[in-house]
């Protein structure tokens, strides 16, 4: 946990050059340390540890249980390298009663010396029962002689990277304990009305625990120290966030009167009327978008909330003030049904919407960013294309960021500096433009202020008329018959259906009993496995279901192949679209009320919620079913039933 610096009395180690606090280091010791975020003294005190190990008790060999990480001492008897079944290196060591071997898979010439014979070793490790007897496999041991204490505290495990080990680390951390003034920053009423205890108290306690206190505590974090760092990193990031909300009330951007004639145009033009959460959230876009600083708001509500008419309502404002509008998201099938949307609703109105991304022709590109940069294209909507450095805006007045949460910090940065640059000829930029975040993802509203507490947040928490809730049941994989009939009742009713096949066999597992290390496939090869996955159950499905239209979508397709499917399936000419989960979001058929998710289990909850908004969208009742492969742990259970 790193504080920020204000709230600690001791130096502001913002102000200093880097590693100033830190003398007497090696370059190559700062570079590491520099690694793990640590720059000061006060980072070291602050490098809280992951983990204890308990070497203030001393087991005789003979009373040592297994299955455990416990310390040991004995005389080593017999220290030989042996190349069988590979090069190792086994140590022998007994303390009278009993027998241990330390066996070593890597290790270097000095160790054979420091091991020989007649040396007296303390060892920690787990000790297992292996084919020879009682035995520890790279056990953390040191020399002593005999009557040597143990130590009085827990010993600390810290988070470290290659080349710092635990001893240096330890011995820095101690010597920043002794520098630091760590001094309280909280009031003691506070202190007293929470219980917490003084921040050097824990921060001590935390370095050096008393083996008499429960180790459930300290590894679960509940223990009050660690609960005293919770709340001072709590606050710290409170903090900041209310300091970064006040100076961006600092900047300027540009004031978009709410002049109302082209958004009366698109509401008397529309086939529905707003909800009154729409008309809501919508009102107090308006009003942000006419004050003189940036908006920087968090639009949410679930799929089919109707966040996107909301957004072009925020556009019009926009352009009806002279000034552009971006509108990124994160997929290019959920780009292009902006982009689709946002055409039908505003292109009648006069107002050109433009459409970019990584796959737009080179020619085409270049006529496009001519337009964006001289101001002539009034909403441009695409996918991460838009924050390239060759996309200038000539007066981007807001920008709109759909599934805010698959963006970085960076690349929504990216998207907002856009309008603080000025072309050739153009007039003065804006200091920022004003920013519209999207997410369906489900945010408990306390989290949402807490998480979000730069941000203003609009919830919208109705749904439009004729919307019925979607059924969720989680099915076990042995009832797939079942699901099977009734995915082709469905269809056969006139309906439509998805069937989602996630990754479905283990990651590169080799032969039972290989010995070789797994090696986790990177983005390309998660892609194919995912593809073999959806192309097995493509076939199956076909056979199963010999009088239905069975259709495929994958990231592997082409942008126009995977248009085409799409096309299709929207047209109803697809009745059941085997997918992977490329369809996660941006994709729209009102006739599709059923969907099966395979191996619900190994997804994540918010794609499985984006995933199950895909059903839902017309007025016949719906249902999603989630298939997963037993066993299903409690825990599992209790995760997916999260969702329903």
């Amino acid at each position: 946990m790193k504080r920020e610096a204000k709230l600690s009395s001791g130096p502001d180690v913002s102000r200093l050059p880097p590693h100033a606090s830190l003398t007497g280091l090696s370059k190559p010791t700062l570079a590491r340390l520099a690694k793990l975020n640590i720059t000061s003294k006060f980072d070291l005190a602050l490098h809280l540890p992951l983990r204890y190990d308990d070497e203030t008790h001393l087991y005789p060999i003979k009373d040592a249980p297994d299955g455990q990480h416990v310390l040991v001492e004995g005389e080593v008897t017999e220290c030989d390298i042996k190349y069988r079944p590979r090069r190792q290196l086994v140590v022998h060591i007994t303390d009278g009663g009993g027998a241990l071997a330390l066996r070593f898979f890597s290790f270097y010439g000095s160790q054979v010396k420091h091991l020989e014979a007649g040396a007296r070793v303390r060892a920690f490790g787990e000790i297992r029962q292996g084919f020879f007897g009682a035995e520890m496999v790279h056990p953390r041991y040191r020399i002593v002689h005999a009557g040597m204490p143990v130590a009085e505290a827990l010993t600390p495990v810290y988070p470290t990277t290659a080349g710092m080990g635990q001893d240096t680390l330890r011995k820095l951390i101690e010597r920043a304990l002794v520098s630091e003034k760590l001094e309280e920053t909280l009031p003691e009423d506070l202190l007293k009305r929470l219980k917490l205890p003084r921040f050097r108290d824990a921060v001590f306690f935390l370095h050096n625990p008393s083996p008499e206190v429960s180790q459930e505590a300290l590894q679960s974090r509940t223990h009050p120290a660690w609960r005293r760092m919770k709340f001072d990193e709590l606050l710290a990031q409170q903090l900041s966030m209310r300091v970064h909300r006040e100076r961006r009330r600092g900047l300027g951007a540009p004031a978009l009167h709410a002049r109302g004639d082209l958004v009366k145009k698109l509401l008397t033009a529309l086939p529905f009327t707003l909800t009154g959460a729409q008309a809501r959230v919508a009102a107090q876009i308006r009003d942000d978008l006419t004050r003189p600083h940036p908006m920087q708001r968090l639009l949410q509500g679930d799929v089919g909330s109707g966040k996107t008419i909301v957004a072009a309502l925020a556009a019009l404002q926009c352009v009806e003030n002279g000034y552009q509008v971006a509108l990124m998201a994160p997929t290019e099938i959920l780009a292009e049904q902006h982009y689709a949307k946002f055409a039908a609703w505003l292109t009648p109105l006069g107002v050109d919407v433009l459409w970019l991304s990584g796959a737009t022709k080179k020619s085409e590109r270049k006529q496009l960013l001519a337009s964006i940069a001289q101001g002539a294209a009034p909403v441009v909507v695409g996918t991460h294309a838009l924050f390239e450095d060759d996309v200038l805006f000539r007066n981007l007045g807001l920008a709109v960021i759909d599934e805010q949460h698959r963006f970085g910090v960076r690349q929504r940065l990216a998207l907002r500096m856009k309008g603080s640059l000025a072309n050739d000829g153009a007039p003065e930029a804006p200091a920022q433009p004003h920013q519209l975040m999207m997410s369906a993802t489900p945010i408990p509203r306390t989290l949402a202020m807490s998480y979000y507490a730069d941000l203003d947040v609009s919830v919208i928490d109705e749904m439009p008329p004729g919307r019925t809730p979607v059924t969720t049941k989680l099915v076990a994989e042995t009832r797939r018959d079942e699901v099977i009939e009734r995915v082709r009742d469905a269809c056969m009713a006139g309906r439509q259906a998805y069937w989602v096949c996630p990754l479905v066999e283990e990651i590169n597992a080799g032969e039972e009993g290989a010995k070789q290390p797994v090696k986790k496939p990177g983005r390309a090869g998660m892609e194919a496995l995912q593809l073999k996955a959806a192309l097995e159950t493509y076939e199956t499905l076909r056979t199963d279901f010999p009088g239905l239209t069975v259709g495929l979508a994958h990231g592997r397709l082409k942008a126009a192949e995977k248009a085409q499917v799409m096309d299709a399936f929207r047209k109803g000419e697809i009745q059941l679209l085997v997918a992977t989960t490329v369809i996660e979001v941006g994709v729209d058929v009102p006739n599709a009320s059923l969907m099966v998710i395979e191996n619900a289990e190994r997804m994540g909850l918010s794609q499985l919620h984006q995933l199950r908004g895909r059903v839902g969208r017309g007025a016949a009742q719906s249902a999603c079913i989630l298939l997963y492969r037993a066993p299903l742990s409690a825990t599992a259970r209790e995760r997916l039933k999260i969702i329903f």
